[in-house]
């Protein structure tokens, strides 16, 4: 199709105006990547730049003054978010699944339980009393896993994308003599691609982000996350400044700072890495599993 003069005028708007908007949202990046690059005294005197102002690595090098440890960290956040997103994607779109089926006979029963959950809880008390006392999560593995396995919000996205599915298909399934969990397996999580994806990102960032489970149940070094072993080496410098300030020593040599833009760079690079990945299936799964009843 030949484009006239005016699209291409709107056209070249439309690029640019999207350009702006894009710069504009990578801003903060750059302004969090410069400053875990500039040196305390240049952060507290003219605050943050696009450019690093008194380069330094002095940042990096107390985040990595145990680089054994930062390396497990790694190692346990992202073995615990490929384990937790594979494992709750699976188990949220087979509870999405039965709660569409039209064949059972609870399913109403069940989606007020969870719907209900979403408007009240136990608390903190009786959930840690429950994770530690009764199920022995506490120096546990397990304790990184099962808080984010099911969330009822990512169900009701998924239950809702689900919906959209005619039933016919899953009824020629019958036919041919599939049962239920190989129409799930074969028909149902192939056509749930973009819901699929849009959740497993959710799930993901949850895993990837969380440092409260670690502070709860974690006393072993080893199983620390990411998240909770650099909120540790950020407490730890802002106590080594409050030292400094009551024993009169200069403040500045401790980057606090800059520590923590560091600390961002650290823990949100290979999560912005892996956007990429499922931005094509983002939008969709989100805005067809938020519109379809």
């Amino acid at each position: 199709m030949k484009i006239n003069n005016d699209q291409r005028v709107f056209m070249a708007m439309g690029y640019i105006i999207i350009s702006f908007v894009a710069l504009f949202c990578l801003f903060p990046f750059i302004l969090v990547i410069s400053g875990s690059f500039s040196s305390q005294d240049a952060i507290l005197k003219f605050g943050f730049s696009i450019l690093p102002r008194d380069f330094t690595l002095a940042a990096y090098k107390v985040a990595f003054v145990n680089p054994v440890a930062l390396v497990r960290a790694y190692g346990v956040t992202s073995l615990a978010t490929v384990i937790g997103t594979a494992a709750g994607l699976f188990v949220t779109a087979m509870t999405a699944y039965v709660l569409t089926r039209k064949d059972f006979l609870w399913r109403g029963k069940f989606a007020f339980f969870f719907y209900f959950t979403m408007l009240f809880n136990g608390g903190l008390v009786p959930w840690y009393i429950l994770c530690v006392r009764y199920l022995k999560l506490n120096d546990n593995f397990l304790a990184l896993l099962l808080p984010f396995l099911l969330n009822v919000f990512n169900i009701l996205v998924m239950k809702s994308f689900m919906s959209a599915i005619p039933d016919a298909i899953s009824e020629s399934a019958k036919i041919d003599g599939a049962n239920e969990f190989r129409i799930f397996v074969k028909i149902i999580l192939p056509l749930s691609k973009a819901a699929l994806a849009t959740i497993g990102l959710f799930i993901a960032l949850g895993y990837w982000n969380d440092w409260f489970t670690s502070y709860l149940f974690m006393q072993n070094d080893k199983l620390f996350s990411l998240q909770f072993y650099l909120y540790k080496i950020i407490s730890g410098a802002v106590a080594l400044q409050r030292v400094a300030a009551v024993s009169g020593i200069d403040r500045t040599n401790v980057p606090t700072e800059s520590l923590k833009l560091a600390m961002t760079v650290i823990a949100t690079g290979p999560i912005v890495l892996l956007y990429p990945w499922v931005q094509k299936y983002f939008i969709t799964g989100l805005t067809i599993g938020a519109v379809k009843g």
